[in-house]
């Protein structure tokens, strides 16, 4: 998958830069609302993603400054894409190994297999570190949007 095909997962207003939160939750509760300003899903899936965070504990916190916040597809689910809250200052997780996270992504799909593409884009991009530092320091949303466009 191409960085413009990723791209296309994020919808407009599905991408926030100096997003400023005192938790972890606060920080999946700000990706769940920009999944919902996007129409990617409705207001509901945020207290799903917070739900799973309750029961499993901060398993998606993948990397270090990197977590994928995501629920089960639902029906609150309008349509599979992701959004993006890049935290002014770090926020802990309660990850032993990849705390604390600076990159907080909402992940929604509405089947099992539906977000699996969406994934191995995302995997691309954050296995390169000069693409996770462009994400780090981009000083606005369209910046972002541009990059993933571009295909670099």
């Amino acid at each position: 998958m191409s960085l413009a095909a990723l791209s296309s997962a994020f919808a407009p207003n599905s991408i926030e830069v100096g997003v400023v939160v005192d938790s972890r939750e606060a920080a999946i509760v700000r990706v769940g609302e920009l999944l919902a300003a996007s129409g990617r899903t409705s207001a509901g899936y945020t207290g799903e993603m917070l739900a799973v965070l309750d029961e499993l504990g901060p398993y998606f916190v993948i990397a270090p400054g990197l977590a994928i916040a995501h629920a089960r597809p639902s029906e609150s689910v309008l349509s599979a894409g992701l959004s993006l809250a890049v935290l002014a200052t770090p926020v802990e997780f309660g990850s032993d190994h990849n705390d604390p996270v600076r990159l907080v992504f909402g992940l929604c799909a509405k089947d099992h297999d539906g977000h699996i593409e969406v994934l191995a884009g995302l995997a691309e991009v954050l296995s390169d570190d000069a693409q996770v530092n462009f994400l780090l320091n981009a000083p606005d949303a369209s910046r972002i949007h541009d990059f993933l466009a571009s295909g670099l």
